[in-house]
């Protein structure tokens, strides 16, 4: 704690223990002040400003510090100066000594508590920014909450001091304005139980609960408004229709019938969208293959000889098809009847908040009706406007399974997750790859130290990687003479390739969705724009996976289905605000980069106090056996505690050994925790607990080792006890520890 917060914790106590000591409080009580009410108003009429300025001023002072009695001062104010001017004493001075302790409050624990428990925190910050004025009036108006607990526990929230003012002054108002007034009655009280009857607190209670029924009955009435130019159906043909048969529009569609409502899934063109078809499945299936030649080509560290093989480019193609069929079934349209889900083929769009029309593939019409929709239609390849590109027909993570002859020139364009592991895929199976990144290095989510050890990896298998150069045009100047034009720091360039590979990014697939009158509202991105619960500018239909972003990966669209399936059956009754706090990813290079949380440069950027650890790979021992001593484990901690922030893996199986991090971040499992749990030896996931070692020695002062090593010569009779007593004030000083 800083001296400017001992200071005034220093101070509070000294008065607290003041006014305690003096017996102060025994003056605030129901008898005393009957007892001298005449005095205190003959007082008041002798010093009548004199008098309200020492009772405003004990009053702020008794709310400020939280002291007991503010029951009693309400009391006394309409008692001695009536109701009119007691009202307003005691309102005002009530509403600042409560703005006073809450400002306590932030400035001797928010920062502790937001350390130590940050994570946990931001759903309630996130609800505090946006309802946490309706949330203040409404424990305001209820005098069954303790008006110090709330001063206490609002401070620790992001809620604006000049809401919490207002909000406070009137929230508190209904509740002074009754106990004024029993004080002008003061001589009728015989307990202070009797000022609130339970009929008096039930109507707080309601007037406390009107600004969440007015918000809903305004929310009605606005969406009155959106659907007012359409007639809603009086009978629907099912529960939820699903458009798209992707990863979200599976998980959308699976839950709905788990729970038994009648489904509707429409899919335009193949069951399993993307993963299945044309990304993560092909992309890894084909990753396996060139992983295996990699391996061949490094059997000799393994004392096996043997021919260094070759490449049946037309073989390994066949098997990514092979593999795709195989992981169909899981996906298929015969499996999703059999839970109970209507499959349509067709391309569907939107021409009313409730209809689907559904143009099947020989021409036919048809027409959906559901009381919810979830449009679940993901996303494509984009398509730079580069000059000449599009006559070199270039290839994309969808085309590209299309290939029957392994290019021996390849361009890749973009070094996201998708170019770094096409490209070292097309050059380990014997394809001379360039690839080419605008920005200044590759994978720009990632920390740099982590980008460089793909950047290496990529350039010691023959990969030509051209970072910082932007791409100027395409020449065809035959169809085996093709050239990008790229320009860098050292000037322009030509790359020649028979093939060019774009994946520079990825497009939500939005167009002819809807009809016209039927406008969704898009983000600057192009996604669907939806709320916290997935809800579009229609209040029935929801948006899920890359159509709506922000992240378009496959897990995340499933997480997303989850919540869009249960708010549009359920969220009547109850609604569910998406959570994206822990959505890990990773790139399937070699090394592998996995991530979940923040980084260090996200880190930064929002200003995040953090310490971070780090234990290299080449340390581990079954990294070493495997030969793959490559890479490092790093983990991002709340500066002074455990608490995980994020962890970024580099290295061979990244990608499972970053779900211990994953779940240490849901479940608010910290280093000390991860430390003390048992790995089995030899294995990979060693790492994670030696991070974590690693972390803990970083917590060792100087001022500690010291006074272990004295406390050990005493026990050793190597020196005396003063010897370890002169070490204490080190050992006391607080100190960050020494990093490794």
């Amino acid at each position: 704690m800083s001296l400017g917060r001992l200071i005034v914790v220093g101070a509070v106590l000294a008065v607290i223990g003041a006014f305690f000591a003096l017996g102060w409080h025994r003056y605030l009580s129901l008898d005393n002040l009957q007892s001298h009410r005449a005095m205190l108003s003959a007082a008041v009429a002798a010093h009548p400003a004199a008098s309200a300025t020492v009772f405003f001023l004990a009053y702020v002072v008794m709310a400020g510090l939280s002291l007991p009695g503010a029951t009693i001062l309400t009391l006394a104010g309409g008692a001695i100066f009536g109701f009119g001017w007691g009202l307003l004493l005691v309102s005002f001075a009530s509403t600042l000594g409560a703005t006073l302790a809450f400002l306590f409050a932030r400035f001797l624990l928010r920062e502790s508590v937001r350390r130590r428990f940050g994570a946990r925190l931001a759903p309630i910050d996130a609800g505090m920014r946006r309802d946490g004025a309706f949330y203040l009036f409404a424990v305001r108006l209820v005098p069954a909450f303790p008006f110090f607990v709330v001063n206490l526990l609002m401070g620790l929230t992001p809620i604006r001091v000049g809401t919490y003012y207002w909000v406070s002054q009137v929230g508190m108002l209904p509740a002074t304005v009754v106990y004024v007034y029993a004080g002008t009655q003061i001589g009728q009280l015989t307990t202070l139980a009797g000022i609130l009857s339970p009929g008096l607190v039930g109507a707080f209670v309601l007037l406390a609960a009107f600004p969440f029924v007015a918000r809903r009955m305004l929310a009605g009435i606005e969406a009155r408004k959106v659907y007012a130019r359409w007639q809603r159906p009086g009978r629907f043909d099912a529960d939820l229709i699903v458009i798209g048969a992707g990863s979200a529009g599976l998980v959308t569609a699976y839950i709905g019938a788990a729970v038994q409502a009648k489904v509707v899934l429409v899919e335009r063109h193949r069951m399993g969208g993307d993963c299945l078809n044309t990304g993560c499945v092909p992309s890894k299936a084909l990753i396996r293959s060139a992983t295996a030649m990699a391996e061949l080509r490094r059997a000799g560290e393994f004392g096996i000889r043997m021919p260094e093989g070759e490449v049946d480019f037309a073989a390994v193609m066949a098997r990514v098809r092979r593999v795709i069929s195989e992981v169909a079934p899981h996906d298929s349209v015969e499996r999703y009847r059999a839970l109970g889900v209507q499959c349509v083929e067709g391309e569907a769009r939107l021409v009313s908040p409730w209809e689907v029309e559904v143009r099947a593939p020989d021409a036919g019409m048809r027409t959906l009706t559901a009381r919810r929709i979830v449009i679940a239609s993901g996303a494509r390849p984009v398509l730079p406007p580069i000059p000449g590109l599009a006559d070199a027909s270039p290839l994309t993570s969808e085309s590209v399974w299309s290939l029957k002859d392994l290019p021996r020139r390849l361009v890749v364009l973009g070094g996201g997750p998708i170019g770094c592991e096409l490209a070292q895929a097309f050059a380990r199976l014997g394809a001379e790859v360039t690839l080419v990144e605008m920005g200044g290095r590759l994978l720009p989510r990632e920390d740099e130290d982590a980008a460089q050890h793909v950047a290496a990896a990529l350039v010691a298998e023959g990969v030509s990687v051209l970072a910082g150069h932007r791409a100027i045009s395409v020449e065809v100047r035959s169809p085996q003479g093709k050239a990008l034009r790229v320009s860098g720091a050292g000037g322009e360039r030509e790359v020649g390739f028979d093939e060019i590979l774009v994946a520079v990014g990825r497009r939500a697939n939005v167009e002819g969705i809807a009809a016209g009158d039927m406008a969704l509202t898009l983000t600057d991105k192009g996604t669907v724009g939806v709320n916290e619960f997935l809800e579009t500018n229609f209040p029935n239909i929801y948006a899920c996976g890359d159509v709506a972003g922000p992240f378009q990966f496959t897990h995340a669209a499933s997480h997303m289905a989850w919540y869009a399936a249960v708010n549009a059956l359920f969220g009547r009754f109850r609604r569910f605000r998406v959570d994206y706090s822990v959505i890990p990813w990773c790139t399937f290079t070699d090394p592998e980069v996995a991530r979940v949380g923040l980084n260090e440069q996200e880190a930064r950027e929002a200003g995040v106090a953090f310490e971070s650890a780090i234990y290299g790979l080449d340390d581990l021992d079954r990294a070493i056996v495997d030969g793959e001593a490559k890479g490092f484990v790093k983990v991002l901690v709340r500066a002074g505690s455990d608490h995980i922030l994020g962890a970024t893996i580099v290295g061979a199986r990244a990608g499972e050994l970053i779900a211990e991090f994953v779940l240490a971040l849901r479940q608010g499992i910290g280093l000390n925790a991860l430390l003390g749990t048992i790995h089995v030896y030899p294995t990979w996931m060693e790492a994670n607990k030696h991070v974590a070692g690693a972390w803990k020695r970083s917590t060792v002062t100087e001022g500690q080792r010291a006074f272990l090593a004295a406390f050990h010569r005493w026990q050793r009779g190597e020196a005396g006890i003063l010897a370890v007593i002169a070490t204490l004030p080190g050992l006391l000083r607080p100190g960050r520890g020494t990093r490794l």
